[in-house]
């Protein structure tokens, strides 16, 4: 399971995530990561931070959010596998920033992923754009800035591919009822982890 972060797990700001402090789970993500953590989902987070970039945040700074983030995640029941930041700006035209799947390709190659495999939650047109080229089944959530709602809506009726929830909660339950339906066997935390999709 691909999540990115701002908009999906946390609350998105125009001016950028600079600092814990400025960091702010969005409603129901914490219960619906410990859910998918529960039935047998390897949780990866792939985030574009060009405030790095920008000069705005520094990169140790990032580490250091994503620490205390997974920290909080793990109190609530839910385990981050790895985080991948691409902390360029778009101008430097790298392959790690979405909507180019470069982040999604490191990951799994190094965890050993089979990314038709997997899912991913994303909440801008990017986000789905990356796991599209990859063969990941996407899932696009408008719970980022103000309009955001529009554009997601705009996107799936053009692209066909993504799945629209209204937040990760929505996502979560409606992945995990996806793949319980779709394996054999009795109890659906079982039956996922024997699938082992990421």
């Amino acid at each position: 399971m691909f999540l990115d972060r701002d908009g999906v797990i946390n609350e998105e700001r125009s001016d950028y995530v600079k600092s814990w402090q400025e960091f702010r789970f969005l409603p129901g993500a914490l219960e619906a990561l410990s859910s998918l953590t529960e039935v047998g989902f390897r949780l990866f987070v792939i985030t574009n931070q060009s405030a790095i970039g920008r000069g705005l945040v520094s990169a140790a700074d990032v580490r250091e959010i994503h620490r205390r983030m997974i920290v909080e995640i793990e109190r609530a029941g839910g385990r981050i596998a790895q985080t991948y930041c691409c902390p360029h700006t778009p101008e430097q035209d790298c392959e790690c920033r979405k909507p180019r799947p470069g982040l999604l390709v490191r990951a799994a190659r190094e965890c050993g992923l089979e990314l038709t495999r997997c899912y991913l939650i994303g909440d801008k047109p990017t986000d789905i754009a990356a796991g599209e080229a990859v063969g990941c089944q996407c899932v696009l959530v408008p719970s980022g800035l103000e309009g955001r709602p529009t554009e997601c809506g705009t996107v799936s009726l053009h692209r066909g591919g993504a799945h629209v929830c209204e937040d990760i909660g929505e996502a979560a339950a409606w992945i995990i009822q996806t793949e319980s339906e779709s394996v054999s066997g009795v109890g659906s935390a079982e039956r996922i982890a024997r699938s082992a999709p990421c």
